[in-house]
Order: C-alpha cells, then sequence, then structure tokens
C-alpha cells in the first residue's frame, strides 16, 4: 500500500477516534459503527501508531454508558486481531482479563464476550502461530487464577466458559497447559454449585480429544476413584456425566478403561434416582457409539438393563386388557378414551430413564449390525411391547429405535429400491421357498409385521399428530425393508391412512405424511389387495388431489397414479365393494383434468398432472371418449413448454405404447417435429427420452405417419450416431430398426443418410454390449425390408472393405469381432447366400497371400456363422481351422483358436470330440485349443453341455500342474465355468483336490473356485457357502503361490458375493493379516554385476494380501475390527510402492466409511503420510523414479485431504503441524491444491479449512 493512502486511513480514523470522545452516545455510536466497517475491509493497513490509538480507544469503550456502543466495540476486536501487530493483541487481552475481575458485572460481562471473540479469530496458519501461542498462555493462567475464587461463582461460570471456547478452537496449542487445566477443573466437579459443574464437565470435554493417553487415564481414574468412595448421589450424578462427557469426545481413549468403568456404572444403575439412572445410561450409549468392538463383552449386561428399565413407569399402570377393549371400540369412543388416559405429574422424572434406555438401545443397533438376528430376538419384542408408551417424547424414541433396526435390516440385505409388486399373494411353498432366499433378518422382521400392526393400527387414529407421525415413518421404513410384508393386514391399517386424510383436524404434514406412506405402500404390494377397499380409498384422495396446499395435491397425484395401477390389475376375486373403470374416471378425471390445465401451479404439481393423466388416458382412454381429444392437445401445449417438455415426451411414449392403441393423428405430425427438434438439443435426459418416444411412436403407429413427416427425425439421427456417447447411438439405431421394419418408404433415406455412420460404429474399438446388439439387428431389418438398394451384397462389401486396404493395421482388434458378429447376422437373414459366402471366406482363409487382416477376419466370421450350426461338420472347415492354427502369424492362430471354439458352441457333437482329441495329441497347439475349449464352456446352454462334463473333466485334470502358468489358469477357468453346469456334483470334487493333489494342483483348483463365484445370484450359491471355509483353509497352506491364489479367490468372493464369507471372517481375518506383513526370509539379494539387487519374493503375496483388505471395506466393512484392520493399514503405509499407492485408496475409503476408528489412529497415520509427501528422489535418479515418486505423493496428498476432511480432526495436534507445513510448503501446497481440485483464484491455505 502507498504511504498516501496509509496517511488518508490514519486521517480518517484520526477523525472517527475523536467523535468517539463525543459527550453525544449517538456520535459515539455513529463513529464506533464506521471503524468497525473500516476495519472489516481487507485494503484498510494501519500504521504504528494509529493501532495504539485504536486498541485503546476500543478497550475503552468496553466500559462505554451506552450498552450498544459497548456492543459495537466488541464487534470491532475480531478485525483488530487480524490488523494489529502482537503487542497490540496482547495489550487487548491483558486488558480484558484484568476486567473479568472487576467488581462491575457488566464490565464483566462484556470484557467475557470480548475474550470469546479474541479467542475465535486466533490465527491457525503457521505464520500466526505464535501469536495465538502467546494469546492462549495468557487467557489460560489468568482464567485458571479466576477459577480459584470459590466465593464469586458468576466470576467461575465466566472463567470456564472461556475456557471451554478456547479447548474447542485451540486444544491442541494449550498441551504445556492440559496437565494444570486437569487439575483446575477437577476440582471445580466438588464445587457445590451444580451449574459450575457442569460447565466444568463441558470443558474437561473440549480438553480430551487433544490431551496425552496418559492425562486421560488420569482424570478416568480420577472419576472412579471418587466414584469408589460412595459421594452423595447429586455428586455420583456429576461423575458418571463427566464419564459419558469424556468418552463422547475422546472416543477411542476409553476403550482400554472399559473393564473398570462398566461395573462401576452398573453398580449406580442400581441406585434409585431416576437423574442418576439416565446419566448412567447415557454412559452406556456413549461406550457403545466410541468403543463398540471393545463393548462386546458387556452388551449383554448392557442390554439387559436397557430392557428392564425401558419399562420403567412406577407412577403408572398400563392396563393390557383395557386395551384391548379400546381395539373394537369406534373412533370417537377411541379419541375419548386417548384424553381421559392422559397422565401428567410434574415430578414424575421416569420418562427421562425409559427415554435413556431406549437411545442406549438404539446406538448399541446402529453400532453393532453384525449382531442383528439377536436384536430381533432380544430388542424387538420389547420395543414392540413399549409402542403402547404413554409420554409422547418418549414413544416417539421408541419409534426411532424401532426405525434404526428396520434400517439395519435394509442395509443388511441391500435392498438399494423398491421393486413395484405386481403379483398376487403366492402359494405357501412359493413363500417358504422366497423365505430360503431371504437375509435372515427379512425373515425374522416378517414374523413380527402382526404384532407391529397390531400395536400401531389403533394409533393412526389418535388425536396426536406426532403418534401418528411416528406411525407413518415406522410403517413407511418396514415397507422399505419388507416389501409385501403389509399384504395381509392392508384392511386394518386402510381406516387409519382415510382418517388422517379426512380429519378436519389434520395438519397438512400429517396429510403428507399419509399420503407419502399410501404410496409406498402402493408401490410395495400387488395391486389386487388393494382392490376391494377403492370405494373407501378413492373419495379421499381426489378431495386431496383438489387441496389448495401444492405439496398435498402433489403426493395425492402420485397416489391417484398408483390406484389407475390397481383398476387395471387383474382382479382375484369379484368384490361388490369394487369400484368399475366407468365409475372410477367419473370420479378421477374430472379432478386431474383442472390440474392439468392450470399453468398457475407449482412445476412438481404440473409434471404429475401429466404423468397420472397420461397413465389414465393409457390404461383407461377408452373410456374417455369425446374428451380424449382435448387432453391429447394439452399433451401437445405442454410439448411446447421447456419446463414441463420432458416429463410430457415420457407420458406420451407410455400413451403411444398403450394396449389400448389410442388414436393419437390429431397431435401425431406436429409431434414427430417437436421431437425431432428436441434430438438437436444439449440435454442429453431429453434427447433419449424423444428417441424412446420416437421408437414407440413409430412401432405402434406407424400406419398414421406420412413419410414427409419422419424427415426432420431422420435429418438428425446421423449426428447422434457417435462413438463418444454409445447409448445415444444404440437408442438411435433401435429407432432406426423400428423405421426399416415399419416405414418402408423410409429405408432409402436411412440407406443414404445414416448407414456410413452405423459403419463407423462397427470399426469402432469402443463398440460392444447392447450398442452391438442393436446394429446387429438393425442390419437384418434392412436386409428383410427388401425395399432398399443396398441389398445383402452390398451391406457385406461395405463391412469388409476396410479389413481390404492398406488401412487395415489401424482397425483395432475389437472391431474384427464386432464385422464378424455383423457378417453372420447377415448370413442368419439370407440363409440362401450362406454356402457362397463361406466358401469366400474359406479361400481368404487359405490363401497365404491375403492380407493378415483379410485372413483374420474371414476366420472370425467363419466361427461367428459357425456359431448358428449352419457349417456342420465340415472337413474342409476343420482343415482349413488346424492349418490356421499352425499358422506362424500369432494374429492368425488366435483367430482360429476363437473360430473353432464358436463353430464348436453351434456343433457340438460335431466338433466337441474333435476338439479333445486334438488337445490330447497336439501339445504345441494346446493352449489355442484349450482357448476354444473355453469358449465352449462359456458360450453352450448347461443342457446342451451336461452329456459332455465327465470327459472334458478328466481332460482338464490332465493339464492341472503344467508348468507354464498361463495353460494352467486357462485350465482354472475352463474348469470353473465347467462346475457351474453341473454344481452339486463337481464342487465337491474340486473340494476334494485341495487337499489331496499336489501344489500346483490345489492352486490351478483355487483358481477354478474363483470363476465360480460370479457378480450375478446362482444356482451354486448355497454349495459355496458351505464349501467356502474349507477353501479358505488354504491361507494356511506351506506353499506361497497357493495362498497367494487362495487370497485372489478370496478377494473375488468378497467382491462379488460378500455373503459367502460373511460368516467366517472371524477365522479368516488372523491368517489375511498375516500375509500382510514384510517377511525377511522371503527377500533375498541378487547379484547384477557390480550392483546388487533385492528380490522380495512375499511381495505379490502382500498385495494380495492388501487388495483383499480394500475389498473388505465395500461390502464386509460391519464384520471387521476397524482399529486393528487400521494397524495393518499403518504397516502397508511403509511397504513397497504398490503397497503403499493401494493402502492410501484404503485410508480415503475409511476416512468416509468409519471417521470416528480412523480419528483414533489419527497420529500414527500421519506420520508415514507426512514421510511419503516430504521424500524427495536421489538427485541423478532416472526419469521413471521421480514420475513414481511424484505419483506416491500424489495419491498420499489425496489421503491427506481425505483425513482432512474429517470430523474433529482439527483437534489432533499431529493434524495440525502437518497441515501447517503443508500451508508453508509452496510445492506441497500446490499438490494439495491440486488434488483437491481447486483452481485459480483461491489460495492453497485459504481452501484449507482446518479451524
Amino acid at each position: 500500500m502507498s504511504a498516501s493512502r496509509v496517511s488518508n486511513v490514519s486521517f480518517h480514523v484520526s477523525n472517527l477516534l475523536d467523535k468517539m470522545t463525543s459527550s453525544d452516545k449517538d456520535f459515539r455510536f455513529m463513529a464506533t459503527n464506521d471503524l468497525m466497517l473500516e476495519l472489516q475491509k481487507d485494503s484498510v493497513k494501519l500504521d504504528e501508531d494509529s493501532e495504539m490509538k485504536v486498541v485503546t480507544m476500543v478497550l475503552r469503550l468496553l466500559e462505554d454508558k451506552n450498552g450498544e456502543v459497548q456492543n459495537l466495540a466488541v464487534r470491532c476486536l475480531a478485525p483488530l486481531v487480524s490488523k494489529v501487530k502482537e503487542p497490540q493483541v496482547e495489550m487487548m487481552v491483558d486488558t480484558l482479563c484484568s476486567n473479568m475481575t472487576s467488581d462491575k458485572e457488566p464490565l464483566r460481562d462484556i470484557s467475557s464476550m470480548g475474550l470469546k471473540t479474541v479467542i475465535a479469530e486466533l490465527p491457525l496458519s503457521s505464520s500466526g502461530l505464535s501469536l495465538t501461542v502467546s494469546v492462549c498462555k495468557k487467557i489460560t493462567s489468568q482464567m485458571i487464577t479466576a477459577l480459584e475464587k470459590q466465593e464469586d461463582a458468576s466470576l467461575q461460570l465466566e472463567a470456564l466458559d472461556i475456557l471451554s471456547d478456547m479447548l474447542e478452537r485451540l486444544s491442541g496449542v494449550l498441551v504445556s497447559f492440559h496437565s494444570s487445566l486437569l487439575s483446575s477443573l477437577l476440582f471445580q466437579l466438588t464445587s457445590p454449585r451444580m451449574a459450575v459443574r457442569k460447565r466444568s464437565i463441558l470443558a474437561l470435554g473440549h480438553l480430551v480429544p487433544c490431551c496425552s493417553p496418559a492425562l486421560f487415564s488420569q482424570l478416568t481414574e480420577h472419576l472412579m476413584t471418587e466414584l469408589a468412595k460412595d459421594p452423595p448421589t447429586s455428586m455420583t450424578r456429576t461423575y458418571i456425566q463427566c464419564l459419558a462427557t469424556i468418552s463422547r469426545q475422546g472416543g477411542h481413549q476409553v476403550g482400554e478403561h472399559l473393564e473398570k468403568l462398566i461395573p462401576m456404572v452398573v453398580r449406580f444403575i442400581c441406585v434409585e434416582d431416576d437423574e442418576l439412572i439416565e446419566n448412567c445410561f447415557q454412559a452406556f450409549e456413549a461406550f457403545i457409539r466410541r468403543c463398540p468392538m471393545e463393548m462386546s463383552p458387556h452388551i449383554p449386561t448392557v442390554t439387559q438393563l436397557c430392557l428392564k428399565f425401558m419399562t420403567f413407569d412406577p407412577n403408572y399402570n398400563y392396563d393390557e386388557e383395557e386395551e384391548e377393549e379400546e381395539d373394537s371400540m369406534d373412533i370417537e369412543d377411541g379419541l375419548e378414551e386417548d384424553s381421559n388416559e392422559e397422565y401428567s405429574d410434574d415430578d414424575d422424572m421416569s420418562w427421562k430413564v425409559r427415554r435413556s434406555s431406549i437411545k442406549c438401545l438404539e446406538a448399541l443397533m446402529e453400532a453393532r449390525r453384525d449382531l442383528l438376528l439377536s436384536f430381533y430376538s432380544s430388542i424387538c419384542p420389547a420395543l414392540l411391547a413399549r409402542f403402547k408408551e404413554r409420554e409422547d417424547n418418549v414413544r416417539a424414541d421408541v419409534f426411532a429405535a424401532f426405525s434404526t433396526l428396520l434400517r439395519q435390516t435394509r442395509a443388511a440385505s441391500n435392498r438399494g429400491s423398491l421393486g413395484v409388486a405386481s403379483e398376487p399373494a403366492a402359494s405357501r411353498e412359493e413363500k417358504e421357498q422366497q423365505e430360503e432366499e431371504e437375509e435372515p433378518g427379512v425373515v425374522m422382521l416378517k414374523r413380527q409385521v402382526p404384532l407391529i400392526v397390531k400395536a400401531l393400527h389403533r394409533q393412526l387414529k389418535e388425536k396426536s399428530i406426532k403418534h401418528r407421525h411416528g406411525c407413518f415413518t415406522l410403517l413407511t421404513d418396514l415397507s422399505h425393508t419388507a416389501p409385501g410384508a403389509l399384504e395381509t393386514h392392508i384392511p386394518a391399517l386402510i381406516p387409519g391412512i382415510i382418517f388422517s386424510l379426512t380429519d378436519c383436524s389434520t395438519s397438512s404434514t400429517m396429510r403428507i405424511d399419509a399420503l407419502s406412506f399410501f404410496h409406498v405402500l402402493l408401490l410395495s404390494h400387488p395391486p389386487q389387495v388393494f382392490q376391494p377397499h377403492m370405494r373407501v380409498l378413492l373419495p379421499p384422495v381426489v378431495a386431496c388431489v383438489e387441496d389448495s396446499f401444492y405439496k398435498i395435491t402433489s403426493e395425492a397425484l402420485l397416489v391417484a397414479q398408483q390406484l389407475v395401477r390397481v383398476m387395471m390389475a387383474p382382479a382375484q376375486s369379484t368384490t361388490p365393494s369394487q369400484i368399475d373403470p366407468a365409475a372410477f374416471v367419473r370420479q378421477v378425471f374430472p379432478i386431474i383434468l383442472r390440474r392439468l390445465k392450470a399453468t398457475d401451479i407449482d412445476q412438481e404439481v404440473k409434471e404429475r398432472a401429466i404423468s397420472c393423466t397420461g397413465h389414465l388416458v393409457c390404461h383407461l382412454g377408452d373410456h374417455l371418449g369425446a374428451e380424449l381429444p382435448g387432453v391429447l392437445g394439452i399433451f401437445l401445449e405442454r410439448l411446447r413448454n421447456e419446463i414441463t417438455r420432458l416429463t410430457t415426451v415420457r407420458t406420451i411414449t407410455l400413451i403411444s405404447a398403450s394396449p389400448l392403441k389410442i388414436h393419437l393423428a390429431s397431435i401425431l405430425p406436429e409431434t414427430l417435429s417437436i421431437l425431432g427438434s428436441f434430438l438437436r438439443k444439449n440435454q442429453r435426459v431429453l434427447k433419449l427420452a424423444a428417441l424412446a418416444c420416437l421408437t414407440a411412436l413409430v412401432e405402434h403407429h406407424a400406419a398414421a405417419i406420412e413419410p414427409a413427416a419422419l424427415e426432420p427425425v431422420l435429418s438428425e439421427l446421423p449426428a447422434l450416431l457417435d462413438e463418444s456417447d454409445m447409448h445415444v447411438s444404440q437408442v438411435s439405431i433401435f429407432l432406426l430398426t423400428s423405421m426399416s421394419r415399419a416405414c418402408s418408404s423410409s429405408v432409402a433415406k436411412i440407406c443414404s443418410s445414416v448407414l456410413p455412420g452405423v459403419f463407423r460404429l462397427v470399426h469402432s474399438p469402443l463398440l460392444q454390449g447392447g450398442a452391438l446388439a442393436a446394429i446387429l439387428d438393425f442390419l437384418q431389418a434392412l436386409v428383410q425390408s427388401k425395399a432398399s438398394n443396398l441389398g445383402y451384397s452390398q451391406l457385406l462389401k461395405s463391412l469388409t472393405d476396410p479389413f481390404h486396404t492398406s488401412q487395415s493395421s489401424l482397425l483395432h482388434k475389437q472391431s474384427y469381432q464386432s464385422v464378424a458378429r455383423c457378417v453372420a447376422a447377415l448370413a442368419s437373414s439370407c440363409p440362401s447366400q450362406t454356402p457362397a459366402m463361406v466358401s469366400g471366406l474359406l479361400q481368404e482363409a487359405k490363401n497365404p497371400g491375403s492380407p493378415e487382416s483379410a485372413r483374420v477376419l474371414a476366420l472370425l466370421c467363419l466361427g461367428e456363422v459357425g456359431r448358428s450350426g449352419s457349417l456342420g461338420a465340415s472337413k474342409e472347415v476343420q482343415g482349413v481351422i488346424l492349418e490356421a492354427i499352425s499358422s506362424a502369424n500369432e494374429e492368425v492362430k488366435t483367430a482360429a483358436s476363437c473360430a473353432l471354439g464358436s463353430m464348436a458352441v453351434g456343433s457340438l457333437n460335431d466338433y466337441l470330440p474333435f476338439l479333445l482329441k486334438e488337445i490330447s495329441s497336439q501339445p504345441r497347439r494346446q493352449y489355442l485349443l484349450l482357448h476354444s475349449l473355453k469358449e465352449v464352456i462359456s458360450a453352450c446352454p448347461a443342457s446342451s453341455l451336461s452329456p459332455h462334463v465327465e470327459p472334458i473333466w478328466t481332460l482338464l485334470f490332465q493339464y492341472c500342474e503344467c508348468d507354464e502358468e498361463g495353460t494352467r489358469n486357462l485350465v482354472a477357468e475352463c474348469l470353473g465355468k465347467l462346475t457351474l453346469v453341473k454344481a452339486a456334483q463337481l464342487l465337491p470334487r474340486l473340494r476334494q483336490h485341495i487337499t489331496a493333489g499336489s501344489p500346483l494342483t490345489r492352486s490351478t483348483v483355487l483358481t477354478a473356485v474363483k470363476f465360480t463365484i460370479v457378480d450375478q445370484p446362482a444356482a451354486i450359491d448355497a454349495l459355496l457357502r458351505d464349501c467356502m471355509g474349507d477353501f479358505l483353509k488354504t491361507l494356511q497352506d506351506e506353499d506361497i503361490n497357493v495362498r497367494r491364489v487362495s487370497l485372489v479367490m478370496f478377494n473375488s468372493a468378497v467382491h462379488n458375493k460378500p455373503s459367502l464369507i460373511r460368516g467366517l471372517l472371524a477365522t479368516v481375518l488372523p491368517h489375511l493379516y498375516r500375509e500382510t506383513r514384510i517377511r525377511k526370509d522371503l527377500i533375498r539379494e541378487v547379484e547384477m554385476g557390480p550392483f546388487k539387487h533385492s528380490v522380495d519374493e512375499g511381495l505379490d503375496l502382500r498385495k494380495a494380501a492388501f487388495e483383499v483388505m480394500y475389498s473388505l471395506l465395500d461390502g464386509s466393512l460391519e464384520g471387521l475390527d476397524l482399529l486393528l484392520f487400521l494397524d495393518h493399514v499403518e504397516e502397508g503405509l511403509k511397504d513397497h510402492y504398490d503397497i503403499r499407492m493401494l493402502t492410501f485408496l484404503m485410508l480415503a475409503r475409511l476416512a468416509s466409511l468409519c471417521p470416528a476408528a480412523v480419528l483414533q489412529r489419527l497420529d500414527r497415520l500421519i506420520e508415514p503420510l507426512k514421510a511419503t509427501c516430504t521424500t524427495k528422489v536421489k538427485a541423478g535418479s532416472v526419469k521413471q523414479e521421480f514420475e513414481k515418486q511424484e505419483e506416491l505423493r500424489r495419491s498420499a496428498m489425496r489421503a491427506v485431504a481425505a483425513l482432512l476432511a474429517v470430523p474433529g480432526v482439527e483437534r489432533s495436534p499431529s493434524a495440525a503441524d502437518f497441515a501447517n507445513q503443508i500451508r508453508a510448503n509452496a510445492d506441497m501446497a500446490s499438490i494439495y491444491q491440486s488434488v483437491q481440485g481447486g483452481e485459480g483464484g483461491q489460495g492453497p491455505v485459504e481452501s484449507m479449512d482446518l479451524s
């Protein structure tokens, strides 16, 4: 800043300071306000003289007689901390601390506020750390002195508040004061004033996260010693509260003291004092949340206490017989009974005991999902019994705890979303089979459903909004967790839903809750179960559609849409209460139409009105009569509107595919034109929806479409056929296929404008899966259309020509497979042309003068044509293939191998014996022939392959001990896929070889097991679950290669089917962790000329072990002892480059999945990360070393960024130190900013929020 600028600021500030001395309070107020605004500007800098004057004046204004001026002065302190030099800040702190001990209470209060303001602004960056340390020391010593003044309680309270604020933000800076602070705060726990004791507990809670383990032990020992003296009840409550607080804040540190703490807390829970019992349960809750695994031995005890005290209500008698009588009463009697039952006693604190015990159970269910099945046998019945709880808040906690149990069940069964139930109730045998396939937790939940409904259905009619909200929330969670479970209880639930929708006193929120639950109920249950109740359900839903509150209307439209589905479902039986479709339309349609026509309503209502009307037209359009053209006209208007066009496109797609064949001629030309224009839009979702809509219109309404109407659409399609977005290309080709079949007049245009783009896709290396299948279908449709100039031979030529040119070397391998599939598709469409084409392909494959690319393509084409069985057992074909397998050209050999496998799939009886014979008799071709066999096993249906299993199995086991690892792996893949064909017979035989075979056989068998584990549900899963324990025993095998392969198989199971290993983790994990350690006996030195090079033969084994650990984080986290897991991650942070890269990724995942556990090990994890980030490569190293180290640093910094984002990390001194080190080092700060994705304008220091 220039000297003149500083001078101007000083002059302006001097004027303000003069006004602050005015006797007029308004002058002082305005001047102080102007000063505050000036100080808040980043551009303002003060010279030394101005600093002194401003600080002195602000401190003086703190004693001003006007309260508003004092408040402004306090607000001036915040910007001053960063504007003035250290001596001025220290002067401010000294003055404020001095004023704290003043006899004038207003000055003391305002000084306390000033100190808190200063503490909140102290810098954490390395440049300002010395100031922060200096100021904190001053404040701490003054506050400790203030705490010693026992006669002045208000001063003690202020001092404790300030210490709490300072410890919460700056505990890491005050490490040297921790011991003296602990002594002072512990002394305050004996204060006769409860407020002092409570604030002391709060300050101790902020102290423990950063204190040393020794100090934490000292604090815990002190509390246990005091509790052992049987102090008065009020003091016991204080000590137990303190235990709960330090456990919540200190986390893992309390784990090693639990063995002593638990019996002591259990002893005091038996004392007849409601608040003390509540405090004990709060302590248990903190122990469970912070140390869930360490609590394992004590969980039965704590659970029993919770179950005992959750019913603790000595002042009230729950008469169960009375409740049963109430079940038969009508709504009005029920309400009257409720009002008579209300009980209130201001002195009754037993509800706090019940609530704290229930919250403790909820914490247990959240923290220990692995005990889910035991929760259903012990906790679930007890919670159900407490649904009758009389206290509103406690009953809400009961519902919340049960919802937690449901959410944990849902998480364990991996239910992502609701499926729309469309099938009627299953038979008893089908239900039993479903139960066998379901997770045990869901099965146990379904057994409790009758009790849940019995306990809740009466409460759905209570006056209490809170009770009904809890019921609907719980039932919604139940429907999500176990879809269909409420099927037999629908009649009991519907009166409660209707009551909440029709009751005059019901709030809008309650109606929304009821509608939301009803919508979930309709989605998750067969529509037939609602049909008998349609007469009573429809009127309240229609009334809600008319409601003036848009959220109610929106939810009601969703429900009405599902009721259309209920109407159209085939009825189980004819019931007198079922409404006929015409009556349904008469009631519903006019109301929905009003909403559809309205333009001045919320967008969500507009969209749902369009969707609901669309479903009505689709399924009941034949009952609309003369109203239908008007509705279609409105849809056309909505299609032109940018806000509603996407929803309308989807709705027209639905209507166009309606089984009622709705007549759309009135809107078809304009609709096609508008949809064509959407294909130019950048909005990808709209583009895909428009393509799907066009396809539906062409397929179902082709007769009504004029050829000219498709012109605008066809002109937009070539631009959409691009490999940069294969999904859009695929959907575009679906449309082209439909046009080719339904609109023959468009074929010529398609051939001229679109085909070049299709051929570009065929030759793209990215083409596979659905897009390739779409192109095959399209080419067949073109050939079958008979209306194009471009027939079979022209298409074949266009596909294969690029492989005969000098540019063929640029074609990717994938394009060979794609073209071969296309050629086979053309052949299947024109069987008469196939013999000539096969003859040409054979000549091409035999001709040594043909280009390599042409020979490879010819062989692959022969294979794909043969896959359909059209080649038979041709000796000529077999001879050509065998000759090609013996070729000197690797690409030709590989293509011949694929071709032989494909032909064997099409003619199994002709080719398989020949293939097996060749494998046995031709050792030089063995590897390629095994590839052919793999293709046969992979592609043949099990029914065709079953008769041939034994000879294949026998042959494969002959090569289990082959010297070539590649061949063994191929044999293993064949064995694994063959086992899927006859799992019950073959899997036990694989298990036998685990113990009987040689090391090579064992490793081959384990690799085979890996290939039996597929990511989709399979019949072999139940068998694998029984055998997996035996297969994993090979983790203890004496052969290092067998252990490595066993880990690879283990990883496959963890990744694809976590349920296979979930029950085995306790026995398997110790062996897994053993393989993560570096073994010196496996490291040997190899002399390479004058150099010595270390070879670590255990590296691959460790990498495999860490890969398993990484996979365990996805689906098996609840089965891990996280602290033990982190111990091994910590070791991996110091290992080889590959392992470190993997552990950095693991650390970032752990930081988001289980932040509490990571915080417990943070100090130990930071050190190896810091070492990696600060290591430099020796000068003169090769370029690869520099690149490797740079990648390591970046990966480590990503882990650091994840750690620094964990809530509470700022309390770790080591993390704070490393963060400051990153700020201070430009190189590290740059890496940090880049991994965070930060871009110019904001420096790395500012972008790191560690305060």
